[in-house]
């Protein structure tokens, strides 16, 4: 078997890559209309399809790789993010942009299956730490991504920002495949495919629902019609999914307190997190003239930057905290630096210094919530389900950053002033955003108290005397 650190080493790589693809097109958002000559609206599913892709395949590559290898399956998401990249950079219209970017989406998965894969190949007095490192990429791909995607579109072509993601998906897959060892633990029977389509029908109703009702209108019939359906669709499919014998995903297990506490409170993280990266870069980036910093994409990327830095000098501190304390404590301490960081800037947010300070503390709260979820979850289910079950919690942090994405942006589009007839967020709308950013850090501070701190080890491993 290659080294246990370069094992750590390709995985933290790939969830880079992973999380990457979530900022990748951030520069050119604004321009997207006139690259691709399509309306607003249209060209909103560059972004909307691959968060669609990423809370779909996420869990159902979370049980393909319990079933068949975690290895495996991802290679198979690579490949898929190489092909979506290479897809959008020969596209000259939004077709291809948009069917590019749902592929991107799917690599997602990448996270979770590499976190039970450290499970699988590590020694356990590494595994913490290992975990926090992986985790934490779900932040710094971002973070680090998005002066990279800005730097790139500034001094080249917008196709370029694609033919990168591409090389990168390359690289990553031969490291994978020659590094990562192949899985040898799997869960044997046959794939839920009733199970994985109606997950997929009602995910993608109730995120259509959340991601575009600022556009649509909260109570137009579409939007309607995609939340009310998609939650039917997923009551049915639990109530499905608890009457076969080989379910998609275990719902008895997501229902233990240690597993279902946790996914909560990733919502809430995940809501915590995603705000910051929507209104910091805006508050930098207004004119000076509307109360803004006056900032280029550029400059306001590196503002926002040290938080995925912190993210990742923090992981292995957090992997040695969590062996002292115990993963539930380290989710209460993320949670009340997110606290802490909002109630920041609600203070203090009239220099730029200030903003910086704030997201070092964000980058604090998030290394350590993001590293104490995975852990959480794996010391309360089978090793069998670490592929599914963390491919759920993922699944919950994309339903707290989508779900951030659309009330924050409604909330910024509702408080406005007019300058020089045009429309840009008012100081309150910032204001109610970071009140918002807070709200959620609080719930996920209470949520976590009430984590169960230790695991039954029979109920965690039900084939145990």
């Amino acid at each position: 078997m290659p080294p246990q650190g370069a094992i750590v080493a390709v995985l933290a790589i790939a969830g880079l890559a992973s999380s990457f693809m979530f900022t990748l097109v951030v520069p050119i958002q604004s321009k997207l209309p006139e690259l691709l000559d399509a309306s607003r609206e249209d060209t909103a599913w560059v972004v909307t399809s691959t968060l669609l892709a990423a809370a779909v395949m996420t869990p159902i590559a979370g049980r393909l790789g319990d079933m068949y290898g975690k290895r495996r399956i991802v290679l198979v998401l690579l490949a898929l993010l190489v092909a979506g990249s290479v897809i959008a950079a020969l596209s000259t219209g939004i077709i291809g942009v948009i069917v590019g970017r749902t592929l991107q989406g799917a690599v997602t998965g990448v996270i979770p299956l590499g976190i039970s894969i450290l499970r699988d190949v590590l020694h356990e007095d590494r595994v913490d730490s290992a975990i926090a490192l992986i985790s934490a990429t779900l932040g710094v791909g971002g973070a680090l991504g998005m002066p990279i995607s800005a730097l790139i579109t500034e001094r080249s072509d917008w196709h370029v920002l694609f033919w990168v993601s591409g090389g990168l998906g390359v690289i990553v897959f031969a490291l994978v495949a020659w590094i990562v060892p192949v899985s040898v633990l799997r869960t044997p029977g046959r794939f839920d495919f009733v199970g994985a389509a109606g997950l997929a029908v009602g995910l993608i109703g109730v995120l259509l629902a959340i991601s575009r009702g600022n556009e649509w209108g909260w109570t137009s019939t579409p939007v309607l019609l995609c939340g009310i359906g998609g939650l039917v669709v997923l009551l049915v499919w639990g109530w499905y999914e608890l009457r076969i014998a080989e379910p998609l995903l275990d719902l008895r297990v997501a229902a233990r307190p240690a597993v279902l506490l946790t996914n909560i409170a990733s919502i809430a993280m995940g809501f915590s997190l995603f705000g910051s990266n929507v209104v910091y870069p805006q508050m930098l980036e207004l004119p000076v003239e509307t109360g803004g910093f006056g900032l280029s994409l550029l400059g306001a990327s590196l503002v926002v930057m040290p938080a995925g830095l912190v993210m990742m000098v923090l992981s292995p501190f957090s992997g040695r905290l969590s062996r002292t304390v115990g993963p539930q404590l380290l989710l209460v301490l993320g949670a009340i630096a997110l606290v802490a960081a909002y109630g920041f800037t609600l203070l203090f947010s009239s220099h730029v210094w200030q903003l910086v300070v704030a997201n070092l503390i964000i980058g604090v709260g998030i290394g350590f919530g993001y590293a104490a979820m995975p852990m959480l979850i794996m010391r309360s289910v089978p090793q069998t389900e670490t592929g599914a079950s963390n491919g759920l919690n993922a699944l919950f942090r994309s339903l707290g950053t989508s779900t951030a994405a659309a009330v924050i942006a409604a909330v910024l589009a509702t408080h406005t002033i007019e300058i020089d007839g045009m429309p840009v967020p008012s100081a309150s709308g910032f204001q109610l955003s970071f009140v918002l950013g807070l709200a959620a850090a609080l719930v996920a501070l209470v949520v976590a108290l009430f984590i169960p701190r230790r695991r039954d080890p029979h109920e965690a491993h039900p084939s145990m005397p």
